[in-house]
């Protein structure tokens, strides 16, 4: 109840959670899609007769090219802003996933998937919607961007075990046809209609508050930027903590893209059936919605850093425990499931970490073009990881030489995180200022 006794108008809900929300949809379809590549593998190698070296680069060369243009995208959303890019590029990305059914030779599977599908998928990728969502969002940046991230889990989740259900009742060129038009009917919509570039646009501040964030003595104008704050690309990588990030990230990459390929692949090995292996697949990214929303939730409350470092020496640990079951104790099924559990509330986690403590400690204003530099070289790792573990597959039989690499990389990255400065550059943890108290008489 109000002082004069009416009813307390409500609030009304903040829109940057409708932001959310399409963001959260995008990433389920769209990479739910890109990451059932996996379960196109063995389908068009036995019908196209293409070796597992083959066709594991075509899938490192899409890796490697959404790395290369991410920066580019970054750029074009910092200039143009977040709808526009972000709509345009999922249209494209549906029109190049129907048309995968089309595949008839190599080449054209290396144009649409590695090259055009990969282009597109730059520009709607985690960072660019996370560089997006972080403009509406400053106290609840990593949570929300946690909650996107879980989307592209949740895909996973979801659409690599249906993609796998519809693939073996009907064959895999009507299960491409059924990613694309899922992407076009659902995704395009969405993003054309609710997302919007700024909260200022439409007279809103940064997670709702009250107060413009451009008014004095507000708490966001009181907040001090981090003295590495900036609104040019380049000046970021003249300070330590990026190249921190960054280096941490390129193993973050090769660790995740080999199992998004050859996860699948690698459980036929085993000798286990393509739909065990889907279901362990799905649990895995069902666990990473579960990681990837907690450790944003934990690092907006704790340091962002040391849950990053924590993320890497978990997943290092997962891939350890994995070999051993597989190598001393021929577990199979159950290495798997161990290996699920564990790594599932790793996976995903390091892009909401990622994102959200360069946001801090360099800003928003260039942070499209600073993020997706980093994650050009999260690309890179991705991509030499794919090619080479298809590479080491053909040459020795067996994906145990290719997961130990990716296993002993992760320990390193988890130091990298650890060491960052975070309280001496983020400006979470810059002084405040006073609030400006009008003088006497006003």
């Amino acid at each position: 109840m109000t002082a004069d006794g009416g009813a307390k108008e409500r609030k009304p809900v903040f829109y940057g959670w409708y932001i959310v929300a399409t963001c959260i949809f995008i990433a389920f379809v769209t990479n739910g899609a890109r990451n059932s590549f996996g379960i196109f593998v063995l389908p068009m190698s036995d019908e196209f007769e293409w070796s597992r070296g083959t066709i594991s680069f075509a899938a490192a060369l899409g890796f490697m090219v959404n790395g290369i243009t991410q920066p580019f995208m970054g750029q074009l959303l910092d200039r143009f802003g977040g709808r526009r890019v972000i709509t345009v590029s999922i249209a494209v990305f549906g029109v190049a996933t129907v048309a995968l059914s089309l595949t008839f030779h190599y080449l054209f599977l290396i144009f649409l998937f590695g090259i055009v599908s990969s282009i597109a998928l730059s520009g709607m990728s985690l960072n660019n919607t996370g560089t997006l969502l972080s403009r509406w969002f400053r106290r609840r940046r990593a949570t929300v961007v946690g909650l996107n991230a879980s989307g592209l889990s949740a895909g996973g989740l979801i659409l690599v075990p249906l993609g796998m259900y519809l693939l073996q009742s009907t064959n895999w060129r009507i299960t491409w046809v059924a990613f694309g038009i899922a992407v076009l009917a659902l995704s395009v919509p969405l993003a054309f209609f609710f997302l919007k570039d700024d909260p200022r646009d439409m007279g809103l501040s940064p997670d709702g508050d009250d107060e413009p964030a451009d008014t004095p003595g507000s708490p966001a104008s009181r907040r001090i930027a981090g003295i590495l704050d900036t609104d040019q690309w380049k000046e970021s990588y003249r300070s330590m903590p990026i190249w921190q990030m960054t280096i941490a990230y390129f193993a973050c990459g090769y660790t995740t893209a080999v199992l998004s390929v050859h996860f699948v692949p690698f459980a036929d090995s085993l000798g286990i059936g393509p739909q065990t292996a889907a279901f362990i697949f799905a649990l895995m990214m069902g666990l990473n919605v579960v990681g990837s929303i907690g450790a944003g939730v934990l690092s907006d409350k704790f340091s962002r850093k040391n849950m990053l470092g924590i993320v890497y020496f978990v997943r290092g640990t997962a891939y350890m425990l994995m070999l051993a079951s597989v190598v001393f104790f021929d577990l199979g099924t159950v290495a798997l499931l161990i290996f699920a559990i564990v790594a599932g509330v790793s996976w995903i986690a390091t892009a909401p970490l990622t994102t959200a403590l360069i946001a801090d400690v360099y800003g928003v204003r260039a942070l499209g073009t600073i993020s997706g530099v980093a994650f050009l070289v999260h690309a890179v790792g991705s991509g030499i990881s794919i090619w080479l573990a298809g590479e080491l597959f053909d040459l020795t039989g067996s994906y145990t030489l290719p997961f130990l690499i990716a296993g002993l990389m992760l320990f390193p990255a988890s130091i990298f995180a650890f060491s960052i400065k975070e309280k001496k550059y983020s400006s979470r943890y810059q002084p405040v200022e006073p609030a400006v108290m009008p003088a006497a008489g006003d």
